[in-house]
């Protein structure tokens, strides 16, 4: 999340968006395990993933264990060390970079 288009594609990375997008167009299957190194993959990765529910289902997950995560640490003492755990599991969520 708030990452720069295709980054990690061109890095041949499959995140969660890519893998989601998986489930729709299977045939992403072989530039994953390529690494998206064959010319023009990385555009073709990145047309599936747009075409598909890939962001809003990563978008969903992280939300979820966001939340999971906040209810867990909500169950420390109070202090500022878990004021600051809650706080970086919410910059997860709306980071720009």
């Amino acid at each position: 999340l708030g990452k720069p288009a295709a980054a990690d594609l061109k890095l041949g990375l499959a995140t969660g968006p890519v893998l989601f997008a998986c489930r729709q167009f299977p045939e992403m299957n072989a530039m994953i395990m390529r690494r998206f190194s064959k010319p023009g993959d990385v555009e073709r990765a990145r047309k599936y993933v747009l075409q598909s529910d890939g962001v809003q289902q990563t978008t969903y997950l992280a939300q979820r264990y966001c939340h999971e995560a906040t209810r867990e640490i909500r169950k420390l003492r109070p202090s500022p060390e878990r004021e600051a755990l809650i706080q970086l599991t919410e910059m997860v969520l709306v980071r720009d970079k």
